[in-house]
């Protein structure tokens, strides 16, 4: 449901409108140096401010309320809350009876019976992954050396991408957008076969973040057009170094010693201006729907601390899994 994790396990929560959303961490070790402002430089790459994003500035600041003495973790579950203090929940009650498109408005009502909170997307909301960029900045300390790190590689189709967003923009519209993750620094044999292989966890973080509708490892779907001598990478030493990576750092669910990477595919943020067709479930008629309220043009800017904090939550899941990080460093 909302927990992930086996060792380093994360319990997500909160509300888009209501009064906050944060993370509770399970499994950190003792003795990690951890202070409030460790935090701020990830915070700060996902807020908004930047043109195509939304205009809700909330402060973002992380308040550790458990687990921390003297400026090192206890050992205890962590507990870190952000509050929202900048809601603007007026626009909402016209989508009360009159659900998004492209949003989980309709399906939310109907599974939980209309108890939801549909304000700003509720639990659904993008404002939820803040809790996942601070457990990915715990679990990047943890990881020491390993780096990770997510670009935008194209947004609107291509890679003109402050154009792209400039237009959407100008039209009331949103456009999706294509990033890539490379982590490099790990070690020979993180992850096991089938069930727990490295893709199929980080497809699963993965997927849990808003918005995200596909993922590849290495050279993903086009290896389906290369033929095996092609696409087999070339061991170069006894270290598992290959010529080429088409595999994606990942053999067998496993890591293979080289760099591993991942695209993923965000699409366009449902909430837009223009006009368009939902159902009024009061009365069972189609009827039009403009959407108000704050919302991005491209929420992809804002997404790769997030997919970083993900894969540094699984890889460090995986190395304690391994007993890599069984000393932290006091």
């Amino acid at each position: 449901m909302n927990t992930f994790g086996r060792l380093f396990r994360v319990s997500i929560f909160g509300e888009s409108h209501g009064k906050g959303v944060g993370i509770l961490l399970d499994g950190v070790p003792a003795g990690l140096p951890l202070l409030p402002e460790d935090f701020q430089a990830d915070l700060a790459r996902r807020k908004s401010g930047a043109k195509g994003t939304t205009p809700r500035r909330e402060d973002d600041i992380a308040l550790i309320k458990s687990s921390v003495f003297n400026d090192k973790t206890t050992g205890a579950p962590l507990l870190i809350l952000f509050e929202n203090k900048n809601q603007d929940s007026s626009a909402y009650d016209l989508i009360k009876d009159k659900p998004r498109p492209g949003h989980a408005d309709f399906t939310a009502l109907q599974k939980f019976g209309g108890f939801n909170d549909y304000r700003g997307g509720g639990h659904f909301s993008g404002r939820i992954t803040l809790g996942l960029v601070a457990a990915g900045v715990v679990a990047k300390k943890l990881l020491g050396t390993v780096r990770i790190i997510a670009t935008i590689l194209e947004a609107g189709g291509n890679e003109w991408i402050a154009e792209n967003v400039e237009r959407a923009v100008a039209e009331g519209d949103s456009i999706g957008a294509i990033l890539e993750c490379r982590a490099t620094g790990l070690p020979v044999g993180l992850g096991e076969p089938f069930f727990d292989a490295v893709e199929s966890l980080l497809s699963h973080i993965i997927f849990a973040i808003p918005g995200i509708r596909g993922i590849e490892f290495g050279a993903g779907f086009a290896s389906a057009r290369m033929k095996g001598s092609a696409c087999n990478d070339p061991i170069l030493d006894a270290n598992g170094t290959t010529a080429t990576n088409h595999a994606g750092g990942i053999n067998g669910g496993i890591t293979n010693g080289n760099e591993l990477y991942f695209r993923v595919a965000a699409k366009p943020t449902s909430s837009i201006s223009k006009e368009q067709t939902t159902i009024n479930l009061q009365t069972g008629e189609q009827t039009s729907l403009v959407v108000k309220g704050r919302h991005d043009a491209c929420f992809a800017l804002r997404l790769p601390v997030v997919i970083e904090a993900a894969t540094a939550i699984v890889l460090a899941d995986l190395m304690l899994l391994e007993q890599n990080l069984s000393r932290v460093v006091r």
